[in-house]
């Protein structure tokens, strides 16, 4: 007989077996006295010829009635008399509970007719088999919450070898907007990771993709914990503080130099680096700009021409003109060149050009040039002029891509660039970190279950079921989870699950959970998740401590976003935010009577150079852009805008 831990003196009912409930391995059921303080999700443990652990989940109380006939008759027909019986009814809690774990685990039998004990600590860890990473030689432990159930204050720790991989990986979050707490929920776990995060596993990163609001732009400034939640803070051996290594990008407006970010506070704005793309990068992710209809072998085909013979090199187009397309204008140039030739060469009636049909260059001339125009600030004729730190990532810091303000057709080509980027170099063992996590919220517009098979839903399902290999780690939040793709959530190693809506569980992928737990879920109140793990044979209810960041909502009221400033203060900033030795007055001087287009160019090369002397290199660059070169004015004419609905501009 196993021996018995110190509270198994103190126990709070038996288990009872009967023909229409019996015991079986996996599930029993046991009686209490009605002032026993354990509820639903609460962790016991039976005691007799074998140990088993369980966790409640359902309960009924019982009494002596056969009907509610017999307490009228007691009471002569008078409620307010029931309580003034001459004998006081016999009353019990009957409570079932899901079997966790048995010990010795073989041979499985069905659980005995025993006394029931409240678990503690280590119980917990025993119940959870928490003690297989918790106390081994290369210890695995990421703490995840507090198990409060029962008057107990226990940490429960995840594996971090089945949350980032190798073995399992990938976290899933649910829940109704504003009460479930999910960003706040992956705030504190970052944290948890990155206090906890074992040192013979590596180095470790996250890329947060921010696509609503200011949820992540205040990661670095500290928000106000209440004591309780400075001691859970203890309690599990994470730091309280904000993240001490945050790197904030955020696009460019239309203007080419005022941030589009609600970090504009000018204590804050300083930190965010700007993020543009040339046509280089949108070429290579053309297939983001496309839907299913445009995808054919013919698309396929062009675009792959223009990738592999077009950009970047000296070209002919057949019609005796020379073309080094290295720009959105570069580019708008050749097409009217070729259509031209076309209408010249074959008076219209040629509707080919080295075998490429001219409504297929029209639909992907229109395609490309019109991401120039709904994402101007993102994408910019001046080049890639900012970008992550390839193959720099910096270990235990958190890269805060701001999105919010972008097209959704910007969203999905920065996701796809950056998490393409970020599996190749993985791949390569190049990225400066050995695991990489990846959040993204709104999976259910992302990777939805219906609809059309978009180009970041293929992402998504590849990463979900291959980036564990690589280090490559989704951390993905929705709503509503019976609404997104069923392998993304599916392989999801751990999920969690804050309040819930009703009708969602309703649905049938939780028909597994029992009524009591189903209901609990709809009444969750903030800072409380149900949780479940490879490790845990059941969902397990946790409590996690505030997040120590500011929220987005006080964070925007505490540093408020600023107005746009005017072009020389921004050209200013940019540039000191290069290199602090820059003064103001020099840097208007010398833009002062400058083309906007050439400000724009000189700043973009001193942001992708990142020279020494910033403000040299900026006089350098600016000067040789000058109006009066001919091909030069020519580039800066403007591209007409497309109807994307049409080929042919508005």
């Amino acid at each position: 007989m196993i021996a018995r831990s110190d509270n198994a003196a103190i126990p709070i009912g038996r288990v009872v077996a009967t023909e229409l409930k019996p015991s079986t391995p996996h599930q029993f059921h046991f009686w209490t006295a009605t002032d026993t303080p354990i509820g639903i999700g609460a962790i016991v443990k039976v005691a007799g010829e074998r140990v088993v652990y369980g966790v409640v989940t359902d309960g009924v109380a019982y009494s002596d009635l056969a009907t509610p006939l017999h307490d009228v008759v007691g009471a002569d027909g008078d409620p307010t008399r029931a309580t003034e019986a001459p004998t006081v009814r016999q009353e019990i809690r009957y409570w079932s509970a899901a079997v966790l774990r048995q010990m010795p685990e073989e041979p499985l039998q069905p659980v005995p007719l025993a006394q029931v004990y409240v678990a503690d600590d280590a119980d917990v860890a025993q119940a959870l088999r928490m003690d297989a990473f918790l106390h081994s030689a290369t210890p695995t432990a990421i703490p995840v919450g507090l198990y409060t159930s029962a008057g107990r204050d226990a940490p429960v720790y995840l594996d971090a070898d089945f949350l980032l991989g190798p073995e399992a990986a990938h976290l899933n979050i649910s829940g109704v907007s504003g009460l479930a707490t999910k960003t706040s929920a992956v705030e504190f776990l970052l944290g948890s990771l990155f206090a906890h995060f074992p040192a013979h596993k590596g180095r470790i990163a996250a890329v947060c993709f921010n696509v609503k609001g200011p949820d992540l732009c205040f990661l670095d400034q500290a928000g106000d914990l209440s004591d309780e939640d400075r001691q859970r803070y203890e309690r599990l051996a994470v730091p309280s503080t904000p993240f001490e290594r945050v790197r904030y990008y955020a696009p460019l407006k239309a203007d080419g130099v005022n941030l589009n970010t609600l970090r504009t506070h000018p204590d804050l704005v300083g930190d965010v680096e700007p993020l543009t793309w040339g046509l280089q990068e949108v070429v290579d992710f053309a297939e983001v700009l496309l839907n299913r209809d445009d995808i054919d072998a013919k698309a396929d085909a062009f675009i792959d021409f223009l990738r592999d013979r077009v950009l970047g090199r000296t070209f002919d187009d057949g019609f005796g003109t020379t073309h080094r397309v290295q720009t959105f204008a570069d580019l708008d140039r050749l097409f009217r060149s070729i259509f031209d030739g076309l209408e010249i060469t074959a008076g219209g009636r040629s509707d080919t050009w080295r075998t490429h049909h001219i409504a297929t260059m029209r639909k992907v001339r229109n395609r490309l040039l019109n991401i120039s125009i709904r994402c101007k600030g993102l994408v910019t004729d001046d080049g890639p002029s900012s970008d992550l730190p390839w193959k720099e990532f910096t270990d235990r810091t958190v890269y805060v891509i701001d999105i919010a303000n972008v097209d959704p057709l910007g969203q999905d080509l920065v996701f796809a660039r950056v998490v393409s980027m970020l599996r190749e170099q993985l791949e390569r063992r190049e990225l400066g970190v050995d695991a990489i996590v990846v959040f993204v919220d709104e999976l259910n517009k992302y990777a939805p279950g219906d609809g059309s098979e978009t180009y970041v839903k293929k992402m998504l399902l590849d990463i979900s079921e291959r980036g564990r290999y690589l280090g490559l780690v989704l951390f993905g939040a929705e709503q509503f989870r019976s609404q997104v793709h069923r392998r993304v959530v599916g392989n999801a190693g751990t999920q969690l699950f804050g309040r819930m809506d009703m009708d969602e569980l309703a649905t049938p992928g939780y028909q597994v959970l029992s009524p009591a737990t189903k209901s609990k879920l709809a009444t969750l109140p903030i800072g409380e998740l149900m949780v479940r793990h490879p490790h845990f044979t059941q969902p397990i209810f946790l409590r996690f401590p505030k997040p120590p960041v500011l929220r987005g909502r006080d964070g925007v009221e505490r540093f408020p976003p600023a107005a746009d400033v005017p072009f020389e203060e921004a050209v200013v900033r940019q540039l000191v935010r290069l290199d602090r030795r820059v003064r103001p007055n020099q840097v208007k001087d010398l833009i002062a009577d400058r083309e906007p287009d050439d400000v724009r160019r000189a700043l973009a090369a001193a942001r992708r150079t990142r020279p020494d002397d910033v403000l040299a290199y900026f006089r350098k660059v600016l000067g040789s852009r000058v109006t009066s070169d001919a091909s030069l004015a020519r580039e800066h004419q403007p591209v007409p805008p497309l109807n994307p609905m049409s080929d042919e501009p508005y």
